[in-house]
């Protein structure tokens, strides 16, 4: 999922508007990915779906899909922040791909140390596939270095496998960017980075991604990444209509002939959601205009914490409702409810108590700020 991390002061911060069709699009498939693990995970879901079965079923099979919805926005914001023109060329690699690693990591890991403790206050309630045993030491430090899956070490949370595929294609992105600035050297070539990063969307829809065997690697998710990344590119306003229909072209046609050749919901997802960005992706809500967009900017800001939290807010309660709640379907019902809107509010405390303050902790800006030097924003993703 693209996580926030605001680098400026809160009254700077409040001055810069926000992409609002970012931030409900973020909004909405936070929803989504909570309401898909409660009606996969526990026994909640198991006791109320008699009560709405097409619901439960809809959620824990197809709700799924609004991670593409992450994916797509992934790219979008990486490129508006490593390349917002589309040129090759990154200075620093290793110095851009470690800042990620700060934005991701340390939230993440305070978030796993979360779940371990919900596995283990969980398993005294009840006895569930959904609880993790505790962990060993490597497990951990996998995960701490986001490696877990590739590494073959059982994720702690749902969802663990996000932040460290969001971690690889933001570093493939970086690497792309630089290897490209080395093939031009001192040249203008506007479409060098465009026609990689097509290439790259083909190979991984016609290939990687009709293997699961790569669903640990980036490869395998770059195809929605990358349909960001061109999305970004024609969104620009500045682009003339002939370039922006070349743009629009390279990022739908590698898409469509994918799709012909088998056909995946989660691809017609993201191409549907990329083109939304191409009309709308640039638009800006100020956040005091109006109620309801107070509501989506806020949903949106702390849609990561949001998606590091549910899962162990969720195991908990789906434990309380095991042991003390009867296995009614409407009582069950109310669970997951109170177990949703528990999901929100512990993410809004973790974005206020954690994910914040440690993005300023470990902003590079930090150390500028206290040097006197005027500090640029940090991507906002």
């Amino acid at each position: 999922m693209g996580a926030v991390v605001e680098a400026l002061p809160a009254a700077e911060r409040g001055q810069q508007a926000e992409f609002g069709v970012i931030n409900l699009l973020k909004a909405v498939a936070a929803q989504l990915i909570v309401l898909h693990h409660l009606a996969f995970y526990g026994p909640m879901a198991d006791h109320a779906r008699p009560l709405m079965p097409g619901v439960i079923d809809w959620l824990a099979d197809d709700a799924r899909i609004a991670v593409q919805v992450f994916l797509v926005i992934g790219g979008f914001l990486a490129a508006k922040s490593l390349s917002p023109q589309g040129y090759p060329g990154l200075a620093n690699p290793l110095g851009t791909i470690w800042r990620r690693y700060l934005k991701l990591a340390p939230p993440f890991m305070v978030a796993m140390l979360l779940a371990v403790g919900a596995s283990a206050l969980g398993s005294a309630w009840m006895t569930h596939d959904s609880i993790s045993a505790p962990p060993s030491v490597w497990q951990l430090a996998a995960h701490a270095l986001l490696l877990q899956d590739v590494l073959g070490y059982e994720a702690l949370s749902a969802g663990a496998w996000y932040v460290a595929v969001d971690f690889q294609l933001y570093a493939v992105m970086s690497l792309l960017l630089w290897g490209c600035g080395r093939v031009a050297r001192n040249r203008v070539l506007p479409w060098l980075m465009p026609a990689v990063v097509t290439v790259a969307v083909g190979a991984s829809l016609l290939y990687f991604n009709l293997d699961s065997d790569w669903d640990v690697w980036a490869p395998y998710f770059l195809g929605s990444y990358g349909l960001g990344v061109l999305a970004w590119w024609a969104s620009d306003p500045t682009r003339r209509p002939r370039t922006v229909a070349v743009l629009l072209l390279m990022m739908a046609l590698p898409a469509l002939v994918a799709l012909m050749v088998d056909f995946r919901s989660r691809a017609a997802v993201a191409l549907v959601v990329a083109c939304a960005l191409i009309v709308l992706g640039r638009a800006r809500s100020t956040p005091g205009s109006a109620r309801a967009w107070l509501v989506v900017n806020s949903l949106g800001k702390i849609s990561y914490s949001v998606f590091l939290v549910h899962f162990p807010v969720c195991l908990v309660v789906n434990a309380l409702f095991a042991e003390f709640v009867p296995p009614r379907a409407h009582l069950q019902s109310a669970g997951m409810v109170l177990a949703w809107a528990a999901s929100l509010t512990a993410g809004a405390a973790f974005f206020y108590r954690v994910e914040r303050p440690l993005g300023r902790l470990f902003s590079p800006s930090r150390s500028l700020r206290r040097s006197g030097v005027l500090c640029a924003r940090l991507p906002s993703q």
